[in-house]
């Protein structure tokens, strides 16, 4: 009876020796082939590129300090210049709540048309799934272009942008916080009669609303930094005028550097109050 037991207790010794061995090789492959992925990524953007990146590394920080030493040598203008950049900040922040706010609204529409056990038509599920895969795919810049070429430049085709991007992205993240809700007040809800819109408003938001509200706030510190980037394109907001002051170059550098602090508090400033609510919602204190 003890050498069957022994021989049991050896077999599964090897066996977890050779299993543990087989993730090593395993992990191994994996960590070659990206090595190999990354070294032949660079040779080819290095390649491509207009100069080489080792000869001009020294260089890296010719701009930046250039920036930061006219900056340095005009400080008692930044407070003024930053007050008068507020105006295209707000626009900005603008045009990134209006953007959030719409994606949700949109996303959340989505991601409960596409959750397996909730979904108003079953059979709908991947293509509506597939239409999130595809506002996902698709980066804001390129809406934008394609908007500003057709309405022209301002803030309208950033926005559209942003919320058209931001309703693929928060509908795939709230399906999957709706795929983890309990399925019983919505089942308890259809047997009383209630209509699919009655049970996705009573027996399941209650549930998702905490982790809904966190991902759209999260989703808005995003969407300020991409309307800034948008503003390099023609789309408004405080990016445009980034974008200006650095087209002048030597003797603006000044509102550069101003636009940037401005920018940096901002999102300092909308992570700390997001994170601030994105706690109490999810741990609830």
């Amino acid at each position: 009876m003890t050498d069957t037991a022994s021989a049991k207790s050896g077999d599964i010794r090897a066996d977890y020796l050779a299993h543990a061995r087989q993730r090593q090789m395993y992990s191994g492959i994996l960590l070659l082939v990206f090595v190999l992925l990354m070294v032949s990524g660079f040779q080819l953007a290095d390649a491509r590129n207009a100069g080489g990146f080792w000869t001009g590394i020294h260089q890296f920080f010719d701009f930046p300090s250039e920036v930061v030493s006219e900056a340095v040598a005009k400080a008692a203008n930044l407070p003024g210049l930053m007050w008068k950049f507020l105006p295209s900040l707000i626009e900005t922040v603008n045009i990134a709540g209006v953007a959030t706010l719409i994606g949700a609204c949109g996303g959340a529409l989505l991601s409960l048309l596409s959750t397996r056990g909730l979904a108003r038509f079953p059979a709908l599920i991947p293509v509506f799934r597939r239409l999130m895969d595809a506002m996902r795919a698709i980066p804001e810049i390129v809406i934008a272009l394609v908007l500003i070429f057709v309405l022209g430049g301002g803030p309208v085709p950033a926005m559209i942008a942003i919320a058209f991007h931001t309703t693929g992205a928060l509908g795939k993240l709230f399906s999957e916080v709706s795929e983890n809700a309990d399925r019983k007040p919505v089942e308890g809800l259809s047997s009383a009669g209630a209509s699919w819109s009655q049970s996705m408003w009573l027996g399941v938001l209650p549930q998702v609303t905490p982790n809904w509200l966190s991902y759209a706030l999260l989703r808005f510190e995003i969407n300020v930094r991409a309307s800034a980037i948008l503003g390099f394109v023609g789309s408004g907001g405080i990016g445009y005028d980034l974008k200006t002051a650095m087209q002048w170059g030597q003797g603006r550098y000044d509102q550069v550097v101003a636009i940037f602090l401005l920018l940096f508090a901002t999102i300092v400033v909308i992570d700390q109050v997001s994170s601030h609510f994105r706690h109490k919602l999810v741990k609830g204190h």
